[in-house]
């Protein structure tokens, strides 16, 4: 293909090739010359214009196909426009001749088509250059039409339009002929004529004025025509036309003629009514039908003329519709108001959704405040149709009264107004709270003024009005129950308000479903006890008595829909009433059949079926109370009613049709209870039951065909491609579906069963009509009984199906052929799903009988359903010979068969046995079945058979999986060889061939990345196949092809282009997004598109926006703005746009990956997106205003509330934006801070970034936080509640991020303190009264983060905060007495515990940072602006006695409610302090969210009052305080003892730490396992709570496993560091109980000798220790744990593994080390809680221990970073050396040895394994030291250890190394300081050694700091040395010692150029001599006496010494007497 890539056609290689290949290369040299000429050079064309031309006119005459002659004509022309256009002529004058050529030979027609579409282009792209020679064209084109054939007309007809698009208003001269020619077409028998007349129609209009003017009856009247048997394609095209001519008429873009006056707006509706109601005849003709009654009206005309109204009005723009709405409104709903509309309930649910369609597409598109504002349009309307029945009804004069056809008309415009406002208020949800409580609008009472209206449609329509309320504005619905009960009450003996109110309650009821914060638990009760009264008196008064027998079941199917809480406790009542409502046996049934007449068996049946209807509620929404009991009780019920299924036919003999509707009624009621309970509960049953639905499925009784609904469900949805587009998802689909209901079965409708108005769904739910529905649930419930039954009656049943249908004829043979298919398929499923066999052939046989008749039927659906019940049959029979029959019965019928039907049936069940089935996937079975399909799918005389084997293929291809492969070659040629030879008229085969593509490239799979033999061609065939699938007009194929790509780019994404594929992506987004057309209705293009960009964007992000940005560079586009920062913003608005969930996810989830991709590189682009979403809603004007308390300076405050309460700029493109789509721009900004957490630091540093941006062009998140502040005020400030919540979470958000970065520009200051004011003016209206419980929580959380960041600095300002936490905490302290009325009692609890986290949390930072300004640096001059060190901690105080209760309260509950369900009897009957004991469910999860920073509170208070016991009293509670309520239990009542309370208390916070800690969660919040370790930690250290842990070991060992577990399972450093800081207060805690124990005993025995006291701690007597009952052993578990994981080599199982070699297996962190230490530190404890022989047990373990990490630590270069571990080290082996144990008399020999044994390993030490590796000499020098200064002398004093031990030191003072020097000369200092036993050998052995190193420091001075340090701490040395010696060697020692000191004495000329270091050895040395010398006088004297030299240079540097002061104090001396301060701070420092 690569050749094909040139100029001019490489004829050489192209002759080389067959057919079919050169038909592909032609096609791509073609497709590469397109986008050459459009960047080609002029001359370049110029020149080989002669050859390009001769080649294409060669390609135009050898018969192209249509896409091949598609891109021909558009290159040729593209020749004349690029190069020269004189030649054009001539192309012209060849293409008419061929036109006008008298051969008809099918072979010539390519060649003929392909001139027309030349002719076409040709004129399209040079218009007027070609003169006046198109009149000469146009005429030969329509005269060429009268003779063609569809494809003819059809391509004739797209030149013309695009002669017209060419030559615009230059072609006038030709319009009227034009016209004339479209007119014909319009009603063209071919759909796709149709399509392009009225798209060519939609062209001449541009110029033709007389469309739209004169001739616009003509054209509407014409256009009604085309719609009848239209196509969904012709629809959106004809009434795209239609409705643009109509817009033209009301609104001309152009000037018209004087005599041509523009239409009215009530012209144009009068036009479209009157063909609503009349169709496309004439008006004789409809007069005639009106008087016969009957009417001529096609759903598809009405359907049409709905879309073509939507058009007019889109068209005419927002404005207008804005402005014009009120009088558009009651034209509109003249549609309805007709009665020759509403002649049947089909026709008037037709028109009432046409009517609802059209309002509901033209609505949805204004913004929010525009949608209000027609809201209350909408309801004064309703409030005067409403007003006009009341006042006709109540009319006295018989004569004006309203008659029933007004009563039918009004209830129709009702049923549409009702309906659409109750979905605009759903979809403005609470930010239509202002229209609700605007008193002129009366909306609530408008709306419950219907629920009287005499009709129950209108009833219903209201009721779910007010549902829709309810789900919009959730604090509406309990308010709504509450006034809908009391009329209720008030109104029982009026029909219509039993009825209207009953069914307000029960849509209320269902609301709550979608109201997370729920209802009041008590208005459960309620209800029970209205329906309760409306059933008793239901026999009171016979007028009324079906209203209230319907409206009680109502209430109470609508009741059980709150669920198990609410039902469980009325569920003895309930069941109650189901007895009652039926006999008590089967016996009395008979009894009463003698008995009653029509009305009461209409009551009764009535009654009945509700009772059903209330159990099949019971068993969808409580579940869970169906126990065996509840099951048993509802059989006899059950029984009795299957058993009256006989009786019904007498019934209906006896009384007439009028018991039909009710007995059908009762019968489906009936069915759908049994098909949700399991068959074995009603097996008894099995017979009677299977009778009846055998019956109705064959009897003469059910004559309404269903299988418009009955057979989609069976159909697979891969088989809806082949039922047209009414079955697919279309943006028209709520009008179009209605299409498929055949004959008076018709679209379902709310009236048909007012049960389901409490079902769950956000869309009006639309029940079928009674006999359809019957007939529905018979097929499900024939589907779950089927198998269940033996085979013998299966095989009965199959049986009587096939002789049935032999006995009947035409369309009830059809009908009951449907039934039993359907019945059929469904119990097939039920089968399979069960994993059942179908059995023998005895059943069988019928079964395949009833489907292999069923393939042949004329119905696609039923095909389709029994293509699939084939496929199904395969799978139960489990029989692999079977299944073989099946298949060859497919094949024999493929060969003989010739009709359509018969062939598309069978092909299509080849295709759908792969689907379940192994059988027949041999290969010799998959090639048979694709070869013939191959020939099917070629049959080009028929495109029903084509399409349907194609579709099978498609299927074959996607189930046989890799057994395909052999098969993919000739699949993708013959794919490619039809998709350039299928005509466009035949679209439906082009998309099979597209699912066929879309099967082949998932196939081959990442195969197509390679480079074999066959791959390259297969890859460019795939390409070359999306290419012409891409250029189709049609959007279904369009859509494939994108699927294609995107699929071939998951596989081998470098073969696809992204340069020429984002760009068509994002044209057809333009398209959609921008121009916002609502006729483009083809819902799959956009999700396609939309699909492959999520994909593209996740891997190429840049690169797609790149390409987007370059297209629009290129778009001569006034919008061109949407693209022209990439595809983000036009996202964000076709996600404002769509109502499609799947679309907008798929757009969010784009959105998002651009965002990780892209946000951090183009930060501001991004935040300047969301910020224009945010800022464009005009809804923000009205938003709550910044306020301000009395106490604040407004003039402070105004500069930083302004910029949030001015106006909102300019948002660009987007107009008002739906909440929905703002709240996920918030989330958008919430993403990008998250993403900027883990990049650059600059992004929360502001002087960083500041600097940073100085030196690059990057940007940073901290310097737009002026507009992250913006954006969060403006959600939490708006009337949408989930917006609020959105905005009160990135202002958390901002808050934690940016809490600590300073503001550079004023040191001291945090950047975050200059928003105050707008941080409590965002918070300010979350407190208010009307807050929704959810939004306050929220805020509270908030609050407390703001409070506890320390931003604030100034006392008075966080009052101002503070002051909305105190007030919540006083609403709060009302407890459950005083419940919020609006909400569930749960939120109460919500909000209670919201209040108090957040006081928690507020406390827990008060407590450890006293004052805000700590939070922060201080000023330079240090001095505080805050409020104090005990700033927080005072606001916090005032109210902590009421917070201390009310956190004990709660911890109490959250104890009580974490009791195992074996425990749930010892809940508090009434509920606990902040629960009430219905909401005990809803409840749980709001204390498990919030106990952990109370309990941590709680525990801080108890620490701080030291457990002693403060005043009980009330403090500040406005209730009276109740132990249960105070976090007392109520056995704690009568306890007066302030132990037992104490004791209570902690062990309530103890008992709740170790309960979570024991098994914590994975998804375990971080926050909850701190908030127990910290408590915990905090009542520890305290004396009385350590005292009562210390005496329970058994609590202490457990307590302990737990935290080792804590330990093991989770990595934190800082839980890790808590668990050990808190092991290692539980060990303190043992060592005071053990001191305690020891310290009684030897009171008590203090006669007594020692050796008779009792031995306490661990291990006793024995030294023995218990696993599991020992706390040291649990300790050392713990200890071994964390040393282990961080140091691998202690542990002799690691030590020779990989990790356990070569050192360390990874660099420790700080926080490592610091675990190490800790972990040491409770080792080294751990002897000192053991009796004498305990410790003996497990000192070597710890020695072990300690020596193994001291080892490591001291190997391990480079030792600094080491050093938190080693100094934890060394301070573990002194507390170890130093424990009393090593000198008590019973374990000291045995500690001596073991010392001994670890003082060896010290010095083992130095000789490390690795000969190369270096040691820490001065570490080791520090143990070594510690050793010799606290072991006994027992220890050290023993050989050889002793003379090792002196020889290191020798060793050490040899060294080079400054520091070891000076820290050996140190150490020495400490061990001559020691006990003689100790000390005295060190002197001998070192004294020579350091003596002879100081002398040699006169020859080699220091010359560094480290040096001069050293020779310092020799002489520091040498002293000890002195003071240690005896009295006959110190004379000398000290003599020694002043000759040293001497020689560092400087002599006056080297003193002034000496240097620093030498200076000062030399001043330390006279300090020295002058302080020694007095001391040592004699030796002094006798020293200087001995050596003159000695004396001048002591004198010379004493008296230059005192010079030298002289000088420096003389100058000073005034100063210091003016400023004593200063030599006091000099003195102080």
């Amino acid at each position: 293909m690569e050749q094909a890539h040139s100029l001019l056609l490489n004829e050489e290689a192209c002759s080389q090739l067959g057919e079919q290949q050169k038909a592909e290369f032609i096609f791509e040299w073609l497709r590469f010359l397109k986008k050459l000429l459009a960047a080609v050079d002029r001359a370049d064309v110029k020149k080989n214009q002669k050859r390009l031309v001769e080649q294409l006119t060669e390609v135009l005459m050898g018969s192209p196909g249509p896409p091949t002659r598609r891109l021909l004509a558009h290159c040729l022309a593209l020749v004349y426009r690029v190069g020269d256009s004189f030649a054009a002529s001539l192309t012209i004058d060849k293409c008419n001749d061929i036109i006008r050529s008298k051969d008809d030979s099918p072979s010539f027609l390519p060649t003929r088509l392909a001139a027309i579409a030349c002719l076409g282009s040709i004129y399209e792209q040079l218009g007027r250059l070609l003169g006046n020679t198109f009149s000469e064209s146009v005429g030969n084109l329509l005269k060429a039409m009268k003779n063609a054939e569809s494809q003819g007309r059809y391509e004739i007809i797209q030149s013309v339009e695009k002669i017209l698009r060419g030559l615009g208003v230059s072609a006038v001269s030709c319009h009227r002929d034009i016209y004339k020619a479209a007119r014909v077409c319009l009603t063209d028998r071919s759909m796709a004529v149709r399509c392009a007349a009225a798209e060519c129609l939609l062209e001449l209009q541009r110029e033709a004025v007389f469309l739209w003017t004169s001739e616009l009856e003509n054209v509407a009247t014409l256009c009604f025509r085309a719609f009848e048997g239209s196509s969904y394609d012709v629809r959106v095209a004809v009434s795209k036309l239609l409705g643009t001519l109509l817009a033209a008429a009301v609104l001309p873009q152009q000037a018209t003629a004087p005599r041509h006056k523009r239409s009215s707006l009530e012209e144009v509706m009068e036009l479209l009514t009157g063909g609503f109601l009349r169709g496309g005849v004439s008006f004789l003709r409809a007069s005639g039908d009106m008087l016969k009654g009957t009417s001529t009206v096609s759903r598809e005309v009405r359907v049409g003329i709905t879309q073509a109204c939507v058009v007019f009005i889109s068209c005419l723009g927002n404005s207008w519709l804005e402005m014009n709405f009120p009088s558009l409104l009651p034209l509109v709903l003249e549609l309805v108001s007709r009665p020759r509309a509403t002649q049947s309930p089909a026709d008037a649910v037709c028109c009432r959704r046409c009517v609802s369609f059209l309002l509901r597409a033209t609505l949805a598109t204004l913004g929010e405040k525009a949608q209000i504002t027609t809201a209350k349009e909408i309801c004064q309307t309703v409030g005067k149709q409403k007003r006009a029945v009341d006042a006709a009804l109540s009319d006295g004069n018989m004569e004006t009264r309203v008659s029933a056809v007004d009563v039918a008309a009004s209830q129709h415009v009702l049923v549409c107004c009702l309906q659409e406002l109750g979905t605009l208020l759903q979809e403005l949800g609470s930010t239509a709270a202002p229209l609700l409580h605007d008193p002129a609008a009366g909306v609530l009472d408008t709306i419950t003024s219907v629920l009287l209206h005499p009709s129950a449609a209108a009833r219903l329509a209201a009721a779910w009005c007010l549902r829709c309320i309810a789900v919009a504005m959730p604090s509406q619905a309990s308010v709504l129950l509450d006034r809908c009960t009391e009329r209720l009450n008030a109104l029982k003996s009026c029909p219509e308000a039993v009825a209207g109110y009953s069914a307000a309650i029960a849509a209320l009821l269902g609301a709550v479903q979608y109201c997370p914060l729920g209802i009041p638990h008590t208005k459960g009760k309620v209800v029970m006890g209205l329906a309760e009264d409306l059933l008793r008196s239901a026999t009171q008064n016979s007028r009324i008595s079906i209203q209230r027998t319907q409206g009680g079941w109502l209430l109470l199917s609508a009741l059980i829909t709150l669920g198990p809480t609410v039902v469980e406790q009325l569920l003895p009542r309930l069941l109650l009433l189901w007895k009652c409502s039926f006999p008590l046996a089967l016996r009395d049934l008979d009894a009463e059949r003698n008995r009653g007449d029509a009305f009461t068996w209409q009551v009764t049946l009535e009654g009945r079926a509700g009772a059903l209807c209330a159990m099949k509620s019971l068993v969808l929404h409580c579940g869970d109370l169906l126990n065996d009991e509840v099951i048993g009780r509802l059989l006899t019920p059950l029984a009795c009613s299957v058993a009256l299924l006989n009786h019904l036919p007498s019934l209906i003999k006896s009384y007439g049709n009028q018991m039909k509707n009710i007995s059908t009624v009762f019968r489906y009621r009936l069915y759908e209870i049994l098909a949700l309970l399991p068959p074995r509960t009603y097996e008894e049953s099995f017979g009677a039951v299977m009778k009846q639905l055998v019956s109705d499925l064959t009897g003469p009784e059910n004559p309404v065909c269903a299988g418009s609904v009955l057979l989609p469900p069976l159909c697979h949805t891969d088989h809806t491609s082949l039922l047209g587009l009414a079955l697919q998802d279309t943006d028209h689909r709520f009008i179009e579906e209605q299409l498929q209901y055949a004959g008076s079965v018709g679209a379902g409708s709310l009236e048909y069963d007012p049960f389901s108005i409490c079902q769950k769904s956000l869309v009006v739910p639309t029940p079928l009509p009674p006999a359809a529905a019957v007939t529905m649930a018979t097929v499900q419930l024939f589907g779950v009984v089927f198998p269940h039954i033996i085979v013998p009656q299966r095989s009965h049943i199959l049986e009587q199906f096939c002789e049935c249908l032999k006995q009947l004829k035409g369309s009830r043979q059809q009908t009951v052929q449907i039934h039993t298919v359907s019945a059929l398929c469904s119990a097939l499923k039920c089968l399979s799903s069960g994993r059942s066999g179908l059995g023998p052939e005895e059943v069988r046989r019928p079964a395949l009988t009833l489907l292999i008749s069923a393939l042949e039927s004329p119905t696609p659906l039923l095909r389709c359903a029994a293509a699939e019940g084939l496929s199904r049959l395969g799978q139960v029979a489990n029989d692999a010979a079977f299944t073989v029959a099946m298949t060859q019965i497919s094949f024999d019928k493929l060969k003989t068969a010739r009709d359509a039907v018969s062939r598309s049936g069978h092909a299509l069940a080849l295709g759908a046995l792969y689907r379940y089935l192994g059988g027949i996937s041999s290969p010799q079975h998959l090639g048979a079945c694709v070869g013939v399909l191959f020939t099917l799918s070629q049959d080009s005389t028929s495109p029903e058979v084509q399409m349907w084997a194609l579709h099978a293929l498609s299927l074959v291809i996607d189930l046989a999986g890799p057994l395909y492969l052999s098969h993919v070659e000739p699949s993708v040629s013959l794919v490619l060889r039809l998709l350039l030879s299928v005509p466009p008229t035949h679209v439906e085969v082009t998309q099979s061939l597209g699912r066929c593509l879309t099967g082949l490239i998932t196939t081959l799979g990442p195969d197509l990345q390679g480079e074999g033999p066959s791959v390259p061609a297969l890859r460019t065939s795939c390409l070359v196949g999306c290419a012409v699938m891409q250029d189709s007009p049609d959007c279904l194929v369009q859509a494939q092809a994108i699927s294609c790509l995107q699929q071939l780019h998951m596989f081998t994404p470098r073969h696809v282009n992204l340069a020429s594929l984002v760009p068509n992506l994002c044209e057809i987004l333009l398209d959609y997004s921008v121009l916002a057309n609502l006729c483009s209705s083809y819902l799959s293009l956009r999700r396609a598109v939309v699909a492959c960009l999520r994909q593209l964007v996740q891997r190429e992000a840049v690169e797609v926006s790149e390409h987007a940005v370059a297209l629009v560079k290129e778009l001569p586009r006034r919008d061109n703005t949407f693209l022209g920062d990439g595809p983000g913003r036009a996202l964000f608005s076709l996600l404002d746009r769509e109502w499609d969930q799947q679309l907008c996810r798929d757009i969010q989830e784009t959105l998002v990956h651009m965002l990780s991709s892209m946000a951090l590189g183009r930060l501001a682009h991004w935040l300047k997106l969301c910020k224009d979403v945010l800022s464009a809603s005009a809804d923000f004007a009205t938003a709550a205003p910044v306020e301000t308390n009395q106490e604040e300076d407004e003039g402070e405050r105004s500069d930083d509330s302004s910029i949030f309460t001015s106006k909102s700029e300019s948002a660009g493109p987007f107009v008002n934006p739906r909440w929905s789509t703002r709240v996920f721009a918030v989330e958008c900004v919430c993403q990008i801070i998250s993403q900027c957490e883990s990049g650059d630091p600059a992004h929360f540093d502001m002087a960083l970034a500041q600097e940073r941006r100085l030196q690059e062009s990057s940007d940073f998140l901290v310097l737009h936080l002026a507009d992250l502040i913006r954006m969060a005020f403006m959600a939490a400030t708006d009337h949408s509640e989930p917006l609020r919540l959105a905005g009160l979470q990135t202002l958390l958000l901002i808050i934690r991020k940016f809490a600590c970065v300073p503001e550079p520009e004023f040191p001291g200051h945090l950047i975050l303190e200059q928003y105050q004011a707008n941080v409590g003016a965002a918070l300010r209206p979350a407190f208010t009264v009307d807050t929704p419980p959810d939004v306050t929580a929220k805020a509270c959380q908030v609050c407390s983060a703001w409070i506890a960041s320390g931003v604030v600095s100034d006392l008075g300002d966080l009052r101002r905060v503070h002051h909305l936490l105190a007030s919540s905490l006083v609403r709060v302290q009302g407890g459950k007495e005083t419940p919020n009325q609006l909400y569930n009692e749960s939120t109460s609890t919500m909000e209670t515990l919201a209040v108090l986290k957040a006081w928690a949390e507020v406390y827990i930072v008060a407590v450890r940072n006293p004052g805000p300004q700590e939070a922060h640096n201080l000023s330079e001059e240090g001095v505080g602006v805050g409020p104090g060190e005990d700033g927080l901690l005072r606001l916090v105080q005032a109210d902590l006695a009421t917070l201390s209760r009310l956190w004990l309260a709660a911890l109490q509950d959250h104890a009580l409610l974490t009791l195992p369900e074996d425990y749930s009897h010892q809940l508090p009957a009434t509920g606990g302090a902040f629960y009430t004991a219905e909401t005990v469910q809803q409840a749980r999860p709001h204390y498990c969210s919030s106990w952990g920073p109370i309990l941590h509170a709680a525990a801080l208070w108890l620490s701080s009052t030291g457990f002693i016991m403060v005043d009980e009293g009330p403090a500040n509670l406005s209730r009276p305080v109740t132990p249960t309520s105070m976090g007392q239990s109520t056995s704690l009542a009568s306890v007066t003892s302030p132990e037992d309370l104490n004791t209570e208390r902690l062990y309530l916070i103890l008992g709740l730490s170790v309960e979570f800690l024991c098994s914590p969660r994975s998804d375990a919040q971080m926050e909850n396992i701190t908030s127990c370790l910290h408590a915990l930690q905090s009542l520890l250290d305290l004396p009385w709570p350590r005292s009562k842990i210390g005496n329970d070991q058994a609590l202490s060992v457990e307590l302990l496993s737990v935290l080792h577990r804590l330990i093991v399972t989770r990595e934190s450093p800082g839980i890790q560091e808590a668990v050990l800081q808190l092991v290692r207060q539980m060990v303190c805690a043992a060592q005071e109980h053990v001191k305690e124990k020891r310290h009684s005993a030897e009171v008590d025995d203090g006669a007594a000798e020692k050796e008779t006291l009792p031995e306490f701690g661990e291990g006793r007597d024995t030294g023995g220790l218990m696993l599991g009952k020992s706390l040291v052993l649990g300790a050392l578990e713990l200890c071994l744990c964390v040393l282990v994981r961080r140091l691998p080599q202690l542990s002799p199982k690691l030590a020779g593994s990989p990790m356990g070699q070569g050192g360390l297996p990874r660099t420790l962190s700080q926080s490592d080390c610091r675990l190490v230490s800790a972990a040491l530190a409770i080792l080294s404890e751990l002897p000192s809680i053991c009796s004498p022989e305990g410790s003996v047990s497990i000192l070597p373990t710890v020695l072990y221990l300690l020596m193994g990490v001291l080892r490591e630590a001291v190997q391990a270069p480079p030792w600094g970073l080491l050093g938190p571990m080693v100094g934890g080290a060394l301070q573990a082996l002194q507390t170890l050396l130093s424990s009393p144990m090593a000198r008590a008399e019973k374990s000291r020999a045995a500690w001596a040895h073991l010392l001994r044994c670890a003082l060896c390993t010290l010095l083992d030490c130095w000789d490390p394994e690795d000969m190369g590796q270096t040691v820490d000499q001065v570490s080791l020098l520090t143990a070594l030291t510690i050793f010799l200064l606290s072991a006994g002398p027992e220890v050290t004093t023993s050989q050889p250890l002793q003379t090792r031990c002196i020889s290191h030191f020798k060793a050490s003072l040899e060294s080079k190394d400054p520091a070891v020097l000076s820290r050996s000369f140190q150490l020495l200092l400490s061990v001559f300081q020691s006990p003689a036993a100790v000390a005295g050998p060190f002197i001998r052995a070192v004294g020579g050694a350091l003596v002879g190193h100081l002398q040699g420091m006169e020859r080699r001075r220091p010359q560094s700091s480290s040096e001069l340090q050293a020779a310092q701490e020799g002489v520091r040395a040498l002293e000890a040395l002195v003071s240690a010696a005896s009295e006959e060697h110190r004379p000398q020692l000290v003599a020694v010692l002043l000759h040293i000191l001497i020689s560092f004495l400087l002599d006056e000329n080297a003193l002034a150029s000496a240097l620093p270091v030498a200076r000062t050895l030399h001043d330390s040395a006279l300090r020295d001599l002058m302080r020694l010398g007095p001391q040592h006088s004699s030796i002094f004297k006798a020293l200087m006496a001995s050596s003159p030299a000695m004396k001048a240079r002591l004198e010379a540097a004493v008296k230059g010494n005192q010079e030298s002061l002289k000088a420096k104090t003389a100058p000073h001396q005034p100063a210091s007497k003016s400023s004593p301060s200063i030599q006091l701070k000099t003195h102080f420092l």
